[in-house]
């Protein structure tokens, strides 16, 4: 409901409702604007009514209730064309409203009467009323009049029927410059609405309406939505909020279908702009994010560009936009009235002239705090730009130039935005190119810099020089909470400059170093590192070359700190023996959350090493165990080990072996275990009987939320058969199989 944060608008329509659901007739809810106002106007009606056996009476008051109305419409809507909303007595007089009535429920549920020590002023409940009230006016009047009734003054053009009627109430609208009809022939389009008419349809003494003036309408507004400028105004969209009003949703249903389903492309004609438009103020597709992803041109942002202004968080990926698109969006960021405060232009075709009217743009806005620009074409030169913009910029907090062949000289540029900015918290220069010299530039600055909490440098070719860099900012810069150097051909050298510099940082909490060189020499300096520092909660080390012996020393780490939350370790060519080691830590650490030890050949042993850690373990909550070879002993111990366990809520066995006997010993544990939310069986040569196993312990598992059975040779048929059993037991989980 449009305007429900004001006050007297939750207070009629919360009446409203009320009475209606009162009355025994729920169904008959209003779906409109025009639906709720009319509901309100005839409670306020029927409250006033006697009840009883006075049928003389009630019928007497029933007419003075219709003559009321009408008079205080006709006053409504002369004084909307006046631009009056305060009314003396004399102007009640003069349109023939009685003051006596005025007095009754009706009366006082559209007036409010203002006393003062000089004299006595009306003004309507609230402006949509009188707009209302004056559309019922109009809507009546319009089928008998033979005059303009824009004009009170019998000396205008006749003007006969309905029709004409009706096309002059929207040219009046479209000519005023304030818009202040915009609302009132959304309320005269709203009655031709059956639905919304029938319950004043007696107070007005409306007659019946066979429907045609309804179709004739809805076809009358979309040849103007059809026709006119090509730019999208709020005058326009209007038009859409007369189609909804109107009931006659079709276009609305399908341009809002289109628009969830991101297959907006080709499809944006004028009609659909302008019904996207509204769209973009009121469907809840738009309430948190505008997905416009893959839909628009340089035609129809130009067209949409007004409406685009009131979206907080706009998406705009993948459209091949160019740089002239970019001169509309700067126009756009300019704007005074501008909400936008998110907007993705990821995957275009921008290049460095349409930075350069980013950077524009940047120097004046007041509402954009985050910036995406991933996977454009700005280089260095776009990079200079914008961080010229950014220097002065106070507003802007976020900002991603992943894929952007900014190279070093616009790492340089953004060092010099790290001196002196003091908003910016999360800057991405991933697969830039950068290069040991870009990241000193950014080290430099990170030595001063006290705003910073994220940066991004993953595959920049940053190699030992730059990591080492980076690692003598760390030893004075405490404020960076997040730092991921991920595929930087960062060796034990690097490493071991890292691990030196967090034996004095104690603000880092993420350290992302996936797919470098790192060794053994590297693993046992971070373990020395991990037993003095307690900062340091997430620390990745996918993809390296730490192989048993490494991650022994950091295995013996673990049971001295305290502060880490999460542990990677996948692809490290790990075996039992450094499991067993790992395991032994896991019995006295009380942190580690999660543990990824995927694609490391531990084997059985391993397996059974870590479930036997899980028994006494209460602070894991994700294990992820996904190509350890492990088999039906490995399967075996950890359902053993959930019996116990009621921490672990997440357990990955993607390809693995664990067969039949596996999954029975599984199910079993199941029946007991209450914390495990998600588990992954897929692939594991578990057969029908293993999936048979595992859907019947479901009957007596209530937490699982999630499990997939996929690739375990139960075919189509079988397939079919075990997820109707599971869903039929346990209805809120999703199966994949």
């Amino acid at each position: 409901m449009v305007m429900c944060y004001i006050p007297c608008i939750c207070w009629m329509t919360a009446d409203t409702l009320l009475y209606i659901l009162q009355s025994g007739a729920p169904e008959s809810l209003p779906r409109t604007c025009t639906g709720l106002y009319a509901h309100f106007c005839c409670m306020k009606a029927e409250l006033g009514e006697p009840r009883g056996r006075e049928p003389i009476k009630t019928e007497q008051i029933h007419g003075n209730n219709r003559k009321l109305l009408g008079n205080i419409g006709r006053l409504a809507f002369y004084g909307l064309l006046k631009h009056k909303y305060t009314f003396s007595e004399q102007d009640l007089k003069a349109y023939g409203i009685d003051l006596q009535l005025t007095q009754g429920s009706l009366g006082t549920g559209v007036l409010i009467r203002l006393e003062s020590t000089i004299h006595t002023t009306y003004r309507f409940t609230h402006l949509a009323l009188q707009e209302f009230l004056a559309a019922t006016f109009y809507h009546v009047s319009s089928k008998r009049a033979i005059f303009d009734l824009f004009s009170e003054s019998t000396m205008s053009w006749p003007k006969i029927g309905f029709q004409n009627h009706f096309r002059s109430a929207f040219q009046h609208s479209q000519q005023a410059e304030d818009g202040h009809l915009d609302v009132f022939v959304r309320f005269l389009t709203g009655l031709l609405c059956p639905t919304a008419m029938k319950p004043v349809a007696g107070l007005l003494a409306a007659g019946k309406d066979d429907g045609n003036q309804k179709v004739w309408a809805a076809g009358f507004l979309q040849g103007l939505m059809s026709s006119g400028e090509a730019v999208v105004s709020l005058r326009t969209v209007n038009l859409a909020y007369c189609l909804h009003e109107l009931q006659q949703t079709e276009l609305l249903r399908s341009v809002e279908e289109d628009l969830r389903q991101e297959s907006l492309a080709g499809k944006l004609t004028r009609p659909h702009c302008v019904v996207l438009g509204f769209l973009l103020h009121v469907s809840p597709e738009c309430s948190d994010q505008t997905n416009l992803t893959g839909s628009l041109n340089y035609s129809t942002v130009k067209s949409l560009l007004p409406q685009l202004l009131y979206c907080s968080h706009l998406r705009l990926e993948n459209n091949s936009f160019k740089d002239d698109v970019m001169e509309l969006l700067g126009s756009l960021l300019s704007a005074k009235d501008c909400h936008i405060q998110k907007i993705s232009l990821a995957d275009n075709a921008i290049s460095n002239k349409g930075a350069k009217a980013l950077s524009r743009a940047l120097l004046v806005n007041r509402t954009l705090t985050c910036l995406n620009l991933r996977n454009n074409n700005i280089g260095s030169k776009g990079a200079k730009f914008l961080a010229e913009a950014l220097k002065m910029n106070q507003v802007l907090t976020s900002i991603n130039f992943q894929n952007n062949s900014i190279e070093e000289e616009g790492a340089q540029a953004l060092a010099e935005v790290l001196q002196c900015n003091r908003k910016l918290v999360s800057l991405n220069v991933r697969k830039n190119k950068i290069g040991a010299e870009g990241a000193k530039r950014i080290a430099d600055a990170l030595k001063t810099n006290r705003t910073l909490t994220k940066l991004i440098l993953c595959s920049n070719q940053l190699g030992d020089k730059g990591t080492v860099a980076l690692a003598e900012a760390l030893k004075l810069n405490q404020t960076l909470l997040s730092l991921q150097l991920q595929s930087n051909s960062i060796s034990n050298r690097g490493m071991t400059a890292l691990t030196k510099a967090l034996r004095f940082n104690h603000g880092l909490v993420t350290l992302n170093l996936r797919e470098n060189s790192i060794g053994i020499e590297g693993a046992k300096n971070m373990a020395q590192a991990l037993q003095e520092n307690n900062s340091l909660q997430n620390l990745d080390l996918t993809a390296n070359l730490l192989h048993d012996e490494g991650v022994q020393a950091i295995s013996a780490a673990i049971k001295f700190n305290r502060g880490l939350t999460s542990l990677h370790l996948q692809w490290n060519f790990i075996k039992s023996t450094a499991a067993k080691v790992l395991a032994n830590a896991l019995m006295t650490n009380a942190t580690i959350k999660l543990l990824d030890l995927q694609e490391n050949a531990i084997g059985n042993e391993g397996v059974i090493f870590l479930a036997e850690a899980l028994k006494v373990n209460t602070s894991l909550q994700t294990l992820c165990l996904q190509g350890v070879s492990a088999g039906t002993g490995g399967g075996v111990a950890l359902a053993e080990a959930l019996m116990k366990n009621q921490t672990l809520q997440t357990l990955d066995l993607r390809g693995n072996s664990v067969g039949m006997e596996g999954a029975k010993a599984l199910a079993n544990a199941l029946k007991s275990n209450r914390s495990l939310k998600s588990l992954n069986l897929q692939e594991n040569s578990l057969g029908m009987d293993g999936a048979i196993f595992i859907a019947t312990a479901l009957k007596g598992n209530h937490q699982l939320a999630y499990i997939n059975l996929q690739g375990n040779g139960i075919g189509e048929s079988g397939a079919k058969v075990i997820s109707d059993a599971i869903r039929a037991t346990a209805l809120s989980c999703v199966v994949d199989i």
